[in-house]
């Protein structure tokens, strides 16, 4: 998935709390759903910007050649401008792009047990 390409909100929307518990039956269930999503994402987001900025990586550990590289600022600015990872798993859930189950429940439900 490519995060780039995700076109939703970069702040904060207010929504409504029932859009929230369609798919898992609980509000909380949906909100430990969603931080793992979150988590996932950003991982993901900052090994690419760590790849990128490990071009720039300078041998050099004298402080007085610190320089600016524009190339770098550039990215940087890019990443600030992204949504959040909260906002994007939360933006995944609702266009239901998110693959949950959950074992336990699962259990629950075998007539065998």
């Amino acid at each position: 998935m490519d995060i780039k390409k995700i076109k939703t909100e970069s702040t904060a929307v207010t929504r409504r709390m029932r859009d929230f518990d369609r798919l898992t039956g609980n509000v909380y269930e949906t909100v430990a759903l969603l931080s793992k999503r979150a988590n996932q994402i950003s991982l993901e987001v900052k090994e690419e910007l760590n790849k990128k900025i490990s071009e720039f990586a300078t041998t050099n550990d004298n402080l007085e050649e610190v320089f600016e590289n524009r190339e770098q600022i550039e990215i940087a600015k890019y990443y600030e401008k992204l949504p959040k990872p909260t906002l994007i798993a939360i933006h995944e859930f609702l266009n239901d792009q998110i693959y949950y189950r959950n074992p336990a429940k699962e259990k629950s439900k075998d007539p065998t047990f």
